[in-house]
């Protein structure tokens, strides 16, 4: 294993960080809206807060174990650097492998996520369905 091979993995965890990051502001911004809202007693309000709190925990630990792939990466890179190929391919590997879980857990979130878009949906049929004369 060479100097390049943990390089490769640089820009692909530089764009899922960016793309969490990006789930995190749209979830705090959607929190931010609930909480500013007149209806944060209504019964869908306060049936989608457990899966917002799950959502902030998950997307917490997605970031972190991002970054921590990250720094194994270039851990990984710089042990190779100096020649501890040893090292560098178990720090490697094991980044690889926390990089699944941050991938897994994004998963998890998404699920979650459609799951509540799921929940509004069905509440704009019922009303819809409860306005229509007849």
């Amino acid at each position: 294993m060479n100097l390049t091979t943990p390089a490769l993995l640089f820009p692909a965890i530089s764009l899922l960080l960016l793309a969490y990051t990006n789930r995190f502001l749209t979830l705090a911004q959607v929190i931010r809206q609930l909480h500013a809202s007149t209806d944060r007693s209504a019964p869908l309000v306060q049936c989608q807060l457990p899966g917002l709190k799950r959502r902030i925990v998950l997307t917490q630990y997605m970031q972190g174990f991002g970054v921590l792939s990250f720094l194994l990466c270039a851990l990984s890179m710089f042990a190779l650097f100096v020649e501890a190929q040893a090292v560098g391919q178990w720090m490697f590997g094991i980044s690889i492998v926390i990089l699944a879980l941050s991938l897994v857990l994004s998963l998890i979130e998404v699920l979650i996520s459609t799951e509540a878009l799921s929940v509004v949906v069905r509440d704009l049929e019922q009303a819809g369905r409860t306005a229509r004369p007849g």
